[in-house]
C-alpha cells in the first residue's frame, strides 16, 4: 500500500531561510536593523544616552482626526507579518495553528501564567531602565507621546496588544517553529530569539537591549516546557499596556525617575 505524500511538506532549507528573512524583513528584522542604526546615531552625538529622550507612541499629525487615522493604519498595518506567519503554518488539521503554540483554549491557566509574568517581568523591566539611566546605559523612554484626546487610551491600549500579537507570535510562535525545522536545538533558538528581540529595542539604548534579552530567555525557556504562546502575548499586553497608560501618572508622581525636571 502506497502511502500518501504529505499534505503540507517542509520546504528546502533554502526556502525556508529566504522565507524568515522575508518575514522578518516586513516587521522585527527591519526594525532592529533601524535600531542598529539609531544606536549609532545616539552614541555618536553630543548629548550622553540619559540625556536623550525615545518616544514610543509620537503623534502622527497635529490634526486630531488625522492623527487618530494614522495611528489606527499604523497599528493594522504592522500586524500583517503576524497574518503572514499563521498563513505560513497554517495546518489543514485542527490545531490549525498548533505551530504557533495557538492551540485548544485554556483562559483560567493562560490568564494565570500570563498575569504572573507581567508582574515578575515587569518590576524586573523597571530596575534595568533605572540602572541604565543611572549609569548612562540607556535613555529616556516616553511611553505615550500622543496628545491628550478621546481616543488616545484606546489607541495605547490597541498599541499594546499591536505589541504583543505581533512579537510574541512571530519571535516565538514562528520563530521556534521555522528554526526547528532548520535543525537548530532548543537553546540556540531560545538564545537566538532572545538575541533578535534585545536588538530591536536598542534605540532604548543598552538597558533596552539587556532587559529584553533577559525577558527574551525567560519567555522562551517557557515556551520551550509549556508549548503555548498566549500567556507570553497576555503578559506582554499587561506590561505594555501598564507603561503606556500609566506612564503620565507616574512621571508626574514621580519626576527625578523619568528625567523629567
Amino acid at each position: 500500500m502506497r502511502t500518501p505524500p504529505p499534505l503540507r511538506p517542509v520546504p528546502s532549507r533554502g526556502r525556508l531561510w529566504w522565507e524568515v528573512a522575508i518575514v522578518l524583513s516586513l516587521g522585527l528584522g527591519q526594525s532592529a536593523v533601524y535600531a542598529i542604526v539609531a544606536i549609532i546615531n545616539r552614541l555618536t552625538r553630543e548629548q550622553s544616552l540619559s540625556q536623550q529622550t525615545a518616544t514610543l507612541n509620537p503623534s502622527l499629525s497635529d490634526r486630531e482626526i488625522f492623527d487618530l487615522i494614522y495611528q489606527l493604519l499604523d497599528i493594522a498595518f504592522s500586524l500583517a507579518p503576524v497574518l503572514l506567519v499563521c498563513f505560513l503554518l497554517w495546518m489543514p488539521h485542527r490545531p490549525h495553528l498548533a505551530r504557533l503554540g495557538l492551540q485548544g483554549a485554556r483562559p483560567v491557566s493562560d490568564g494565570i501564567r500570563g498575569i504572573a509574568l507581567a508582574a515578575i517581568i515587569g518590576a524586573g523591566g523597571i530596575a534595568v531602565y533605572l540602572g541604565a539611566r543611572a549609569l548612562d546605559l540607556g535613555v529616556t523612554v516616553n511611553p505615550a507621546g500622543l496628545n491628550q484626546y478621546w481616543w488616545t487610551i484606546p489607541v495605547l491600549l490597541l498599541s499594546a496588544l499591536r505589541a504583543g500579537l505581533q512579537e510574541e507570535l512571530v519571535v516565538i510562535g514562528y520563530l521556534f517553529a521555522r528554526l526547528r525545522d532548520l535543525g537548530w536545538g532548543t537553546w540556540q533558538i531560545i538564545v537566538g530569539s532572545a538575541l533578535l528581540r534585545g536588538t530591536y529595542h536598542l534605540y532604548q539604548g543598552f538597558g533596552g537591549f539587556v532587559g529584553n534579552v533577559i525577558m527574551g530567555l525567560i519567555f522562551g525557556w517557557l515556551y520551550s516546557r509549556w508549548g503555548r504562546v498566549v500567556p507570553f502575548v497576555i503578559a506582554h499586553v499587561l506590561i505594555d499596556a501598564a507603561i503606556f497608560v500609566g506612564y503620565p501618572w507616574a512621571a508626574g508622581a514621580f519626576p527625578e525617575l523619568f528625567g523629567i525636571r
